[in-house]
């Protein structure tokens, strides 16, 4: 495939300070480069992520920070007009004016990359004013999704997408490997806090972490309200992304626990799956819709919906398994979910798209056998 300029605009791929977001799209453009890509990602300049920026120039791409949508449209309409792939992303500040300047200045492929599926699915239907309009979906050649399954049906047949195509989340290996040195900490949790993640982060780890009084236990991320917490219970505000190896190597066992919009929509596997798989460490977490397409359940990764469970575990397990788990897991991962992987799925959409050769995308809506041919190619 020839060498593509593309133009992404995303939340932050320069802070990492409490979200998901730049740590995918590092590894993503990355992997983009070493395909022969050329990207430049624009991030709007905010004061909570410049004061937290843990990567002012991510490997693999040009960054460009912008204050207002004035400064945006007067320095980049030319970059944005000639490039052949324009992708928006979610949560983007100002999505809305961004994305309608995007499909009137773009000339390639306008694309709308959902990295927050469930949320952006559930507030169009409660009709909130979010970043992404109903009326601009259908004016979208790709709508690429962190969700697949039913998501992607509802997406074309609710809201008119031209086709909704599944882009999960992955990482980097080089990144993320076991550590060699013993775990310090029995069970940890890397995660900015959430209200509705917050009751199962209560059951899978604080309350195991008081009835387990012998037991390390860490939780790490930014925003959480004062409380106080377990003696036995570690916090950290946060972890940056070149310590996140790190971080996993000291666990015996990571926890994940999923947001309700995206157990509600099933088949949203969280970026922290894939690291820690990555890292080696076995991961305790909660049972979703479609969480079999990433992970075979006791094989590779270990479900939890009470405490009593997540002891067991801690307790009952003995080691050789444990590590089974981990290591059956990391193979998983490194055969279907590196940022590689992602970044050659991506070229696949775009040469079925017409991106290499800039040709225009029929308004034709897609059947469901289209996608299924798109996502097989």
């Amino acid at each position: 495939m020839k060498s593509l300029r593309l133009v992404l605009m995303g939340l932050s791929i320069t802070s990492s300070w409490g979200n998901g977001h730049a740590t995918t799209y590092r590894a993503l453009v990355k992997a983009l480069a070493a395909l022969g890509h050329r990207v430049l990602f624009l991030e709007r300049d905010v004061p909570w992520y410049a004061e937290h920026r843990d990567q002012a120039r991510p490997e693999g791409c040009r960054v460009e920070l912008y204050r207002t949508l004035e400064e945006l449209e007067a320095t980049f309409e030319r970059e944005v007009r000639d490039a052949d792939v324009v992708m928006v992303g979610s949560y983007v500040p100002d999505g809305v004016e961004v994305l309608s300047w995007v499909l009137d200045t773009a000339r390639g492929l306008k694309i709308f990359y959902d990295i927050d599926t469930p949320v952006t699915l559930a507030r169009l239907e409660a009709g909130e004013k979010t970043y992404l309009t109903r009326e601009a979906i259908p004016e979208l050649d790709a709508y690429l999704s962190f969700s697949g399954g039913a998501a992607l049906t509802r997406l074309e047949r609710e809201y008119h997408a031209r086709i909704a195509l599944p882009l999960f989340c992955s990482v980097d290996p080089e990144l993320y490997a076991p550590s060699e040195r013993p775990p310090s900490r029995d069970l940890g949790y890397l995660g900015t806090y959430c209200a509705d993640r917050q009751a199962a982060l209560e059951r899978l780890l604080l309350e195991p972490a008081r009835r387990m009084a012998e037991r390390r236990f860490i939780i790490a991320g930014a925003c959480y309200p004062p409380e106080a917490w377990p003696a036995n219970v570690e916090r950290v505000e946060h972890v940056p992304p070149g310590d996140h190896s790190s971080f996993y190597g000291s666990l015996r066992y990571t926890l994940n626990v999923t947001r309700a919009h995206m157990i509600d929509v099933g088949h949203s596997p969280s970026v922290r799956l894939f690291e820690a798989a990555a890292c080696g460490v076995p991961i305790i977490g909660d049972a979703w819709p479609g969480i079999e397409d990433f992970f075979e359940p006791q094989r590779e990764i270990l479900l939890a919906s009470e405490a009593n469970e997540v002891e067991d575990y801690l307790e009952r397990l003995r080691e050789p398994e444990r590590k089974s788990i981990a290591r059956r897991a990391r193979q998983r991962v490194l055969g279907e979910h590196t940022a590689l992987h992602r970044a050659r799925e991506l070229e696949g959409y775009l040469r079925r798209l017409g991106a290499a050769q800039s040709s225009p995308v029929s308004a034709k809506l897609p059947s469901e056998i289209d996608r299924a041919k798109m996502v097989g190619s």
